[in-house]
């Protein structure tokens, strides 16, 4: 499992006193995942939100028949479900589910609520998050209405590319850690076009597939198909 990351380093809890990030720390509860194993099911209560310390939690949606949507990838270092404690009987509106080994932090809204009545700079910047977080989704709504599938499928491994390089400098390759299928559901296309797209992304000459590992081998021909779709950056991946 990778390293963890502690909740100190999380941007919410940033702007707490000491005395009050010792009782945020205080009121959590760790929590283990097994790669698989689902942590809330949606429309179920929600009483708690979580911060991710190592691993990947899938947020997903089912249809009636079955088919899952999956709405985001939470990487280590963020949270989510917290906008849920503001609602007067909140229910989870996705399934969470470990896409590998994950080690997380449970909070329970209510203590957390008592907190933030004591510290307006949280709040301020809890809404900031969820400001982001709005546009965020809109953009995305925007890619996947008028945007082309390989356009996201480049934009999306930009932003791998991106990440990789922020964390271990210059790179030019990265590792595809979550499962084709469901990096396909992201970007919300048929996981056989997703391997199409690499096929033709392969054979164009700007990537190379080599098991789990991509190989960008011509990073301004990619940027550029990104750019042009204004998906550049990951918007719809994970980053």
């Amino acid at each position: 499992m990778e390293n963890k990351i502690s909740l100190n380093d999380c941007y919410l809890f940033s702007g707490l006193s000491a005395n009050e990030v010792a009782q945020v720390v205080a009121m959590a509860r760790s929590v283990s995942l097994k790669e698989g194993e689902v942590l809330f099911q949606q429309q179920q209560e929600a009483r708690s939100f979580y911060f991710v310390e190592s691993g990947t939690i899938k947020l997903s949606r089912f249809s009636v028949d079955g088919e899952e949507k999956v709405i985001e990838l939470v990487m280590a270092g963020r949270t989510f479900a917290e906008a849920l404690m503001f609602l007067d009987t909140p229910r989870y509106p996705v399934t969470a589910t470990a896409m590998v080994e994950c080690r997380l932090q449970s909070l329970e809204n209510n203590r957390f609520l008592e907190l933030l009545r004591h510290s307006p700079e949280t709040c301020f910047r809890m809404m900031g998050d969820m400001s982001i977080r709005l546009h965020r989704l809109i953009k995305e709504i925007e890619d996947l209405s008028l945007q082309s599938a390989t356009s996201r499928v480049a934009g999306y491994f930009c932003g791998q590319l991106k990440a990789q390089q922020s964390r271990y400098g210059e790179k030019i390759d990265f590792r595809l850690t979550i499962p084709k299928a469901v990096i396909a559901s992201r970007l919300s296309i048929k996981p056989e076009t997703f391997s199409r797209i690499l096929k033709s992304l392969s054979q164009r000459g700007i990537i190379e597939v080599k098991g789990g590992w991509i190989k960008v081998t011509d990073t301004h021909e990619l940027r550029a198909m990104a750019e042009s779709a204004g998906v550049c950056g990951g918007n719809l991946g994970p980053v």
